[in-house]
C-alpha cells in the first residue's frame, strides 16, 4: 500500500538523518519520498485523505 511505503521511506529518511548519512544518499531518499506523497495525493479522490503519520 502506498501509505506503508510513505512511511517505511519517511523512517529511513529520519534514520538516515540521525546517522549523518552521506548527503545525497539523504537526498535521494529524500526524493523519492516527495514522488510518493504527490502520487499520494493525486490518486486520492477527494483530495482530503490524510497520511498517518504514527
Amino acid at each position: 500500500m502506498l501509505n506503508d511505503e510513505i512511511c517505511r521511506l519517511r523512517d529511513k529518511l529520519n534514520k538516515s538523518i540521525e546517522q549523518g548519512n552521506d548527503y545525497n544518499e539523504t537526498y535521494k531518499i529524500s526524493v523519492e519520498l516527495d514522488e510518493l506523497i504527490a502520487k499520494y495525493y493525486r490518486n486520492s479522490k477527494s483530495g482530503k485523505k490524510k497520511l498517518a503519520w504514527i
